[in-house]
This record gives structure tokens, C-alpha cells and sequence, in this order.
């Protein structure tokens, strides 16, 4: 019987009778209730964990129990109460797909090992995926295309940086995630695109304020393209490539329209090089973006689920379980084929870029308004599947359309309210 631990409650008092085969971190995730869909049609028994109780994940019928804790992830709270919980539980492996919980899973390893295989490659491979500098160093060495950049971690250096890149530019934290001692935690830090010398400041004196440094960058607009691999042992198991029609934001944020496409030649080699250099075991997607004449310049690797791998997953690529067969020691499955050609729309995520498209018009980047709409609008006569509807477990699409809902009409009703207060005042 599926369950769900509160904050009050010992981590170790309910889950002790249990034996989970996996637990999956960061469960408001779209990636993590994939892999709770994915395990669970497994037959394994998936537990999920949480920083908060209103998780559409935890509704799942393949979710075994559903634990709140009560410190927000990343910090000195949220590793006690997981190690007490590991401790009691007998989860055999733990997944997780935010920066915060792969920082932090990072850090206390071999702490953490004592209790459960961790689905996360190693250091030092981890340690050069997760930084964009070393990550693009490495690509440049195997002859990849990267964009052009400087690094920068000061703002006087804002100046020289706009002369060599100039505008439009890309900043990219270094490492996203950055601690912050005095919090006991830390933040997450996005790219951002600067379009004036006052952008560029602003953005560079908040990317820096903990002490990292930028990575200031060209712009490039054409197609997004991304491909994921599972590899392990000095073996791909698995590629799987798709491209991006939409994202959220509309700058290198996640898929929210997107489709699965036979790996291209140029930047399948090309990923499959970076991994073997690099010996990152386990899951990674790799990201480029196309210039105007169709050459791929490399943006990231990302070492942990994405939010975009349910595509894969219902073109047949199954990441989730491929990753659980490497951390448990099992032997892992060769994927050889998948179905292209699949749409997959992050509706909720849709409906926010084409708001952005409305409200950022003329920015660089930015669908013009009348063509976000209609794109919006004629996807829903492209057959397609949606992220969250699983027929087989309709109640994680229930919850989460209800509460994006309540959201939406309540914050519309806030805003009425504060502009009737400032009227009348």
C-alpha cells in the first residue's frame, strides 16, 4: 500500500517493514515520475522523496510510498533526514535528477554508500560534466565545435568580454549549482541572455555574488538538438537522439515540444567521442545547437535524468531502467533501435513560453507573438503524446492539471485583488 511520510513523522518508523528496490529523488520532477513509472512496470518496488507534500509523483500507482522531508534539498537537513531514511528503508539504489541532490550526493558519497548504490557516475568524469568550462575544454580537445567565450568572474572583466563576444550574449554559470556555506545549502544559478551593457552587468554581479565565475558566451539561435546515451564498461548501451521545437524559457530551458529523431551522424559520433574521453558511466545527454549553415557547437553534458527522457522512454528507449540495471550491478540491456518521429508536449510548460513570446516581444530569441500563438495552437492537431497522461496511471495528470489550475486562477485573483487595493488606496 502506497504511503506518504509528513514532516513530524521518524523517516525510519513506516518505511522499516519495506524493502525498496530504488528510491527516487526530487520526485515534482517530471524525470522522476518517469522513472517511477519506469521501475515500477518493472516490478521493482519505488519509493520517492521530496521537499514538499504536493507532488503529483506521489499519486502514482507504481509509487510504494511517498516521503516529505522537511528540509528543502541540498542542505545539511535534507542529507540527515535521507541517510536516517536509507538507513531503515533497505533501498537498494537512489536516483536523483536535480543539480541540488547531485551536488549533494556528490559530496557525501562514501558517506552515503554505506547504505545504497548511487545511479551517478564518479569522480573525476563527474566532477568535468558538470562544469561547463572543463566540459567545453574537453570537446575542444577532441576537435568539437564550441562557441566562442570568455570566462569571467568579476565585473570590471564585463567590458573586455563585450568586446570580444559582443550582443546578443549567452551567460552560463560555470556550475550551476554553487554552495552556500552560510545557508548550509546552496542555489541554483540559469543562463541568462543579455541584450544591453546594463544586462550584462546585472546579470554578471548576480551570477557571481557566491563567488562563481560565468561563462560568457555567443548567441546562437538555430536548432536544438540532444542526444542521450547509456554507457558503461567502455559500452554504449543505449543513443537516442531528439530535437526541440519549444522550450521553457525560450533560452536553453527544458523541452516542453519535442521529437524523437534517428541519431545524426555528425553529432552522434561527436557524443559518443566526449563520453569515451571523459569515461562518464551511467546516464548523460548531451546537448548542441546548430549555427545558420547547420554545424554543431556543443552547449553541455548534463550526468543526470532530463526532463525531456519520457520521449525516449515511449519511443523505447528506457533510460530510467537502464540506469537502475548499472547502479544495482546487474547487467545492463542493449538498446539498438527506438521508434522516430514521436512528439511529446510539456503542456503546462507550453502554455508559459508562448506567455513569454507574448509578454519578451522583440527580444533576441523570442517567437514573434503571432507566430507563438499559432504554433500553440496547431500543435494540438499533431498527434502526440503528453507529458504526465499515462493511461495506465491517469492520477499524476489529474493532480497536476488541478493544482496548475488553482495556481493559475489563484494567482490571477491575487493580482485583481492587489490592483483593486492599490485603487482604491
Amino acid at each position: 500500500m502506497r504511503s506518504v511520510l509528513n514532516e513530524q513523522a521518524d523517516p525510519g518508523v513506516e518505511s522499516h517493514p519495506k524493502m525498496y528496490d530504488a528510491v527516487v529523488l526530487d520526485a515534482a520532477l517530471r524525470q522522476s515520475l518517469v522513472s517511477i513509472r519506469s521501475l515500477g512496470k518493472q516490478g521493482l518496488k519505488v519509493a520517492a522523496l521530496e521537499a514538499e507534500n504536493r507532488v503529483p509523483a506521489f499519486a502514482s500507482r507504481w509509487c510504494r510510498q511517498g516521503i516529505v522531508c522537511p528540509n528543502a534539498a541540498g542542505t545539511d537537513g535534507y542529507l540527515a533526514f535521507l541517510e536516517q531514511w536509507l538507513a531503515h528503508s533497505g533501498a537498494r539504489v537512489v536516483i536523483a535528477s536535480s543539480d541540488s541532490t547531485v551536488a549533494l550526493l556528490r559530496q557525501h558519497r562514501e558517506r552515503l554508500e554505506k547504505h545504497v548504490k548511487i545511479a551517478l557516475a564518479r569522480d573525476p568524469a563527474l566532477g568535468i560534466a558538470i562544469n561547463k568550462e572543463a566540459t567545453l575544454d574537453a570537446a575542444s580537445q577532441l576537435g568539437l565545435a564550441i562557441p566562442r567565450g570568455v570566462t569571467i568572474s568579476a565585473l570590471d572583466e564585463v567590458p573586455a568580454a563585450l568586446k570580444e563576444i559582443g550582443l546578443p550574449a549567452v551567460l552560463k554559470p560555470v556550475e550551476s549549482w554553487l554552495w552556500d556555506e552560510q545557508q548550509g545549502g546552496g542555489v541554483r544559478f540559469a543562463s541568462r541572455l543579455v541584450a544591453t551593457e546594463d544586462e550584462a552587468r546585472r546579470a554578471v554581479e548576480e551570477l557571481t555574488h557566491l563567488g562563481g565565475t560565468i561563462l560568457f558566451q555567443q548567441f546562437l539561435t538555430g536548432r536544438r538538438e540532444a542526444i542521450s546515451i547509456m554507457y558503461a564498461n567502455r559500452e554504449v548501451h543505449a543513443s537516442f537522439a531528439q530535437w526541440a521545437r519549444r522550450t521553457e524559457p525560450q533560452l536553453g530551458g527544458t523541452s516542453v515540444l519535442r521529437q524523437s529523431i534517428a541519431v545524426p551522424s555528425d553529432i552522434g559520433a561527436q557524443s559518443e567521442r566526449l563520453i569515451r574521453e571523459i569515461d562518464l558511466e551511467g546516464y548523460a545527454e548531451v546537448e548542441f545547437r546548430r549555427d545558420q549553415a547547420g554545424v554543431p557547437y556543443l552547449m553541455e553534458i548534463n550526468p543526470r535524468l532530463s526532463a525531456s527522457v519520457e520521449i525516449a522512454v515511449r519511443s523505447g528507449v528506457d533510460f530510467p531502467y537502464l540506469l537502475y540495471q548499472w547502479a544495482n550491478g546487474d547487467k545492463i540491456d542493449t538498446v539498438r533501435s527506438y521508434r522516430v518521429g514521436n512528439w511529446m508536449r510539456y503542456l503546462k510548460g507550453d502554455i508559459m513560453t508562448t506567455i513569454e513570446a507574448l509578454q519578451k516581444r522583440g527580444r533576441p530569441g523570442i517567437t514573434p507573438p503571432i507566430q507563438a500563438v499559432r504554433d500553440f495552437t496547431f500543435s494540438f492537431f499533431q498527434p502526440m503524446h503528453y507529458d504526465y497522461i499515462d493511461w495506465n496511471d491517469l492520477t499524476p495528470a489529474i493532480k497536476a492539471s488541478t493544482e496548475f489550475t488553482f495556481e493559475w486562477v489563484g494567482g490571477a485573483i491575487a493580482k485583481r485583488l492587489s490592483r483593486i487595493k492599490r485603487s482604491s488606496s
